[in-house]
């Protein structure tokens, strides 16, 4: 009962941002400015509420930006995190503890840290304030790394011996056995990625300036500096569209989610 009390008050605590921020959504701006809490839901108010987050701001445009960089980001950290996994699991050569260590450290730098040189790169490259710029500082992830070599390295020498005598190349072995094999994990580095880059809003603020190209938090915040001001009606209607896709994705991928680190914790 101590147990389960104690994380039904710690659920309360860390639901309660939400449940106000929903029913501020539903009422009317004179009472949502004073910042009221009522039950009572105002059908009129909260329809004003949407409308005005989805027609005094471009938000459709802001959750199209989020979803183009969080599809590329993802793309990229397999294509490129998967064959450099594989490697340091199944391969051979030299250098190999190094890269593996140094993968261990990147695990352990803030990306804060990395923004000035990763500022000057994209501005050498030319790609500052562009969906290139966005994406850059992810293209691959050292959490993905470790997580898809921490599922490699258990799958058994005897299986890649026997698809190789077969004929099957090391980059289908990769494609075709190693990558399905890791599906739950696949799924963990998806939320991962998604919910980091959906809701970043260091690097963008450094990285664009159009509004053409903000990415959710960002349009959030020129929503209210410039559109809602403290009309918090339709700023939290905004702020919960851009949340809702996040809390769905999670909700119908938990088990996955979860069963991925239990088996790297096992590992």
């Amino acid at each position: 009962m101590v147990r389960h009390g104690f994380l039904a008050v710690t659920t309360c605590l860390v639901a309660a941002p939400f449940v106000w921020m929903l029913l501020l959504s539903l009422m009317p701006p004179e009472l949502a400015g004073r910042g009221a809490i009522s039950l009572a839901i105002d059908p009129a108010a909260a329809l004003a509420n949407y409308q005005a987050a989805l027609t005094q701001t471009p938000l459709p445009r802001f959750l199209l930006n989020g979803v183009i960089v969080c599809i590329a980001t993802l793309a990229s950290q397999i294509a490129l995190g998967a064959p450099l996994a594989f490697a340091l699991a199944k391969g051979s050569f030299r250098g190999r503890r190094l890269i593996l260590a140094l993968v261990m450290i990147a695990l352990l730098l803030p990306r804060e840290v990395l923004s000035v040189p990763l500022f000057f790169l994209c501005y050498q490259l030319g790609v500052l304030d562009s969906y290139a710029g966005l994406i850059l500082p992810g293209l691959i992830s050292p959490t993905a790394v470790f997580l898809l070599f921490q599922v490699f390295r258990t799958v058994p020498d005897d299986l890649i011996d026997a698809a190789r005598i077969d004929g099957v190349s090391d980059w289908s072995i990769l494609w075709r056995l190693m990558v399905p094999i890791s599906a739950p994990t696949l799924t963990a580095i998806a939320i991962l990625t998604v919910v980091g880059r959906w809701n970043d809003l260091f690097w963008p603020s450094i990285a664009v300036t159009s509004t053409d190209l903000m990415p959710p938090p960002l349009g959030i915040l020129a929503f209210r500096d410039e559109e809602a001001g403290t009309s918090y009606g339709p700023l939290m209607a905004a702020t919960l569209l851009t949340t809702a896709p996040l809390i769905i994705a999670f909700l119908l991928a938990q088990r996955r989610f979860i069963d991925s680190f239990a088996g790297a914790r096992a590992r």
